[in-house]
């Protein structure tokens, strides 16, 4: 009777898959058995690094204590054998590969589904329930565990592209290099890969050699080794380890709620560093973007990248130029609209990689102290501004604002201080935009709202009514005198106009009546048409045939 009621209160140990995850065997107390739970350190003998590029032991599996650079092998065994019981790991899991696996429970980890989009949820069950493993996996993992709101969900699972099309009605297929699906829900698109294997050189391109016959290939490489063509699919151990850095490799799953670290990610995140799974060179020249990637999350996550992936990327960042033109503009907006647009730029010029995507506003920032270097610095202060206070970013602006430097230079080496004509701030910004594409696309919705930010800073001068109400009425006047008041501030002499145009809003409409008749009082007057000579206009006068003169019609 007694061992039946303990077993009523208790039940058994390891047992329990809930969401809650209240299993007595695994129970822990206080912040440190937290951290215990979620992070493991190297075995004996061992670095982390070591492991993250080298399979582990079976005795370096499931999680040690933290604060602890040494634990016994018996603690390893002990937990390997608790995580990896048939009791505890769903039958779906069992059948996975997880012997040098870091298998954390729902109780040891403190990601919940209320953290995760419903959309994503609804296609990890629905892949689940099809009969295939799917992951939530990537930089929603990674910043759900630091306590963020992710607004990307990524899946990864052994179904093909193909199988999941047949899952999802509302899902299609893109890419030829690297194939997803994507299932859209309204407005929100949740990006589904299937699991990658390592593969070999199937076929490799020379430089400039065309690329026609590879686009029924699976597996291509160029002969810099940047990765043309990847769809060999295989195992989650596989996808792993072909994942960029090791804090975007951890998965998990709503079948149990379990978290998997096949690469030592745990660890990484709770030293705050950003780590290259396998050789640094050779996966930045699979995928020179890898390079922006790390500068991103470093500047984004606010960690340090560890020594062996930064001493690459300033050798390696004129592979940079390989990459197309609009693919660098998407990852150069991701740069700058991650809410660290300041680390970011910061980054990219510690780096020497801004010069492959700025290289003409990199040639006007010489002096920190200077009017364009100001200005530059003050646009990324602006934006993260506005993304942490909830709003709107667009790239027409942030471009506007990096091209004002090199444009102004234009100007400057024709008229010197003097104000330069409207058409010439015209030709000048064609220039600019020009030499700009040379390095990153930028779409023509984004060059069109420039020119108009531009332009409108030429008649931002107060002067009349009838220019005044123009600017006003003007569908981009908001983002021009959000440009116009940064100008100002960066150092820029505009005889106070911003001042003008911010009492002009906040002014009612009487007031705004005063203002603009103080225009009119002050405008310059007009100049006197000169009188012509009379000696020249009587010869012009007799060398002009006399009109006929005619009689008016009658009514």
């Amino acid at each position: 009777m007694l061992k039946k009621l303990v077993r009523m209160l208790f039940g058994k140990s390891g047992q329990s898959t809930t969401d809650t995850g209240k299993t007595d065997a695994r129970k822990k107390t206080g912040k440190d058995a937290a951290d215990s739970s979620r992070t493991r350190n190297a075995g004996p003998g061992k670095s982390s690094e070591t492991r993250a590029r080298k399979p582990r032991s079976s005795h370096d599996t499931a999680g040690a204590g933290t604060g602890t650079s040494k634990r016994s092998n018996n603690t390893a065994d002990n937990k390997t054998a608790n995580r990896h019981s048939s009791g505890g790991l769903p039958p779906a899991l069992r059948k996975l590969d997880l012997r040098d696996v870091d298998v954390v429970a729902r109780e040891d980890h403190n990601i919940s589904r209320r953290d995760i989009s419903p959309n994503a949820l609804k296609v990890l069950y629905r892949l689940n329930d099809a009969g295939f493993q799917a992951f939530l996996v990537g930089g929603g993992v990674r910043d759900l565990l630091l306590g963020g709101h992710p607004k990307d969900f990524d899946i990864s699972t052994d179904a093909t592209p193909e199988q999941v099309r047949e899952v999802f009605r509302n899902s299609r297929i893109i890419g030829r290099r690297f194939k997803i699906a994507h299932v859209r829900f309204g407005q929100e698109i949740i990006e589904v890969t299937t699991f990658r294997a390592h593969h070999e050189i199937e076929t490799e391109v020379e430089e400039g050699e065309s690329r026609k016959h590879i686009r029924d290939l699976d597996s291509a490489h160029s002969s810099t080794g940047m990765i043309l063509r990847d769809n060999v699919y295989g195992s989650i151990n596989e996808d792993a380890l072909r994942r960029d850095f090791t804090v975007n490799a951890l998965y998990y799953t709503t079948n149990g709620f379990w978290l998997l670290d096949f690469v030592d990610g745990l660890p990484d995140i709770k030293n705050k560093l950003i780590r290259m799974i396998g050789d640094p060179e050779q996966r930045y020249r699979e995928d020179p973007v890898r390079i922006l990637r790390a500068i991103r999350l470093a500047a984004k996550l606010d960690f340090k990248i560890h020594k062996d992936t930064e001493t690459p990327i300033a050798k390696l960042a004129t592979l940079l130029e390989s990459i197309s033109s609009a693919r660098l503009f998407d990852e150069t907006v991701k740069l700058f609209t991650g809410g660290s647009a300041e680390a970011t730029f910061e980054l990219l010029r510690r780096y020497k990689v801004a010069d492959y995507l700025f290289k003409p506003t990199l040639r006007c920032l010489g002096d920190n102290n200077s009017n364009d270097s100001r200005l530059v610095l003050l646009a990324l202060q602006n934006t993260d501004k506005r993304l942490a206070d909830g709003k709107s970013v667009t790239p027409a602006f942030l471009y506007a604002a990096l091209l004002w430097p090199p444009m102004q230079a234009l100007l400057r080496e024709e008229f010197g201080d003097r104000p330069a004509p409207l058409a010439a701030m015209q030709d000048a910004a064609t220039d600019v935009i020009v030499e700009q594409l040379r390095f990153t696309a930028i779409p023509k919705r984004f060059t069109a709202v420039m020119r108009e930010i531009w332009e409108l800073q030429w008649r931002m001068q107060p002067q009349s009514r009838k220019q005044v109400e123009s600017v006003i009425a003007h569908p981009r006047f908001r983002a021009a005198y959000d440009f116009l008041l940064l100008r100002e501030e960066s150092g820029e002499q505009l005889n106070n106009a911003g001042d003008w145009w911010t009492r002009f809003q906040l002014a009612d409409r009487g007031e705004q009546e005063v203002m603009i008749e103080g225009l009119q009082a002050v405008k310059a007057p007009r100049k006197r048409r000169r009188k012509p000579n009379k000696s020249s206009a009587a010869s012009k006068q007799a060398d002009q045939p006399q009109a006929q003169k005619t009689e008016p019609a009658g009514d």
